[in-house]
């Protein structure tokens, strides 16, 4: 005969059996973003949260989406990127964890190095202002332009105030840049999108920017949301070590935890 410790014992592991997980809706953009939240899932799901990823392939969409609740969070942005969107849309959304870091990298099919690149040379940057703002400051620390003083992380081409090359500036969305380098001598491209496209982000660029900055990427969701229990959840399965050593044996270097 069982006991009743034992048949509430059963009631319990009954219940905790067919309790349904949370579900939530994570927009990124294909590629890493995607893959690294694909090894994310299974630590989630094992905590009781189930992730469904949804692919963007620009980088309007994903903050849109989550502004009008249309998804819970989305991981592929960096913060300046994200308080640009905020302070022009008015967006109320909140980042609440850091997770890798691309390195942005020039790359060419015409050039093997930069100092091949002439004079005159066509290079594509991005059209949003963090991006292109990215390479511009690229280019400048690798001493290849200079920019007015106090442009701080969002410079333009009209901040270019020294041009010895006199390089003409091709201004694309982000996710066509890879798609112009047989039309350009060289194009800023993001990581992301350079291994979509098939390209070596670790060998492949004739410039390349340091690991360290401001462009570490980051997990966003709407202010109001950012203190429910899913997002310690999310948070915690994506710093995960299984997820660290993911990111190591995937991507070689060309992608780094910030964690």
């Amino acid at each position: 005969m069982l006991t009743r410790s034992t048949l509430a014992a059963l009631a319990f592991l009954l219940a905790a059996g067919g309790a349904e997980a949370e579900t939530i809706r994570i927009a990124a953009t294909p590629g890493p973003h995607a893959q690294i939240l694909e090894a994310v899932k299974p630590v989630a799901a094992a905590k009781g949260l189930d992730i469904k990823i949804l692919e963007f392939s620009d980088y309007v969409v994903p903050n849109q989406a989550l502004d009008a609740g249309e998804i819970e969070a989305n991981s592929f942005q960096n913060l300046p990127y994200l308080d640009n969107q905020k302070a022009d849309r008015g967006y109320k959304i909140e980042p609440v964890a850091l997770t890798v870091n691309f390195p942005l990298g020039i790359y060419s099919r015409k050039w093997k190095s930069w100092a091949e690149v002439p004079d005159g040379a066509s290079i594509a940057i991005q059209n949003d202002p963090t991006n292109g703002g990215r390479s511009l400051l690229l280019l400048q620390d690798k001493g290849v332009i200079k920019l007015k003083d106090g442009v701080g992380f969002k410079p333009t081409i009209i901040d270019i105030v020294e041009n010895p090359k006199k390089l003409r500036f091709v201004e694309l969305e982000a996710a066509q840049t890879p798609r112009a380098l047989d039309d350009v001598d060289a194009a800023a491209i993001n990581t992301n999108y350079a291994v979509s496209a098939g390209l070596d982000p670790v060998k492949g660029p004739i410039l390349k920017e340091e690991a360290k900055g401001p462009y570490v990427n980051l997990i966003a969701v709407r202010s109001v949301d950012k203190d429910k229990p899913w997002v310690k959840t999310l948070v915690e399965a994506y710093h995960s070590p299984e997820v660290k050593a993911f990111v190591a044996e995937k991507f070689k270097g060309s992608v780094l935890t910030s964690w």
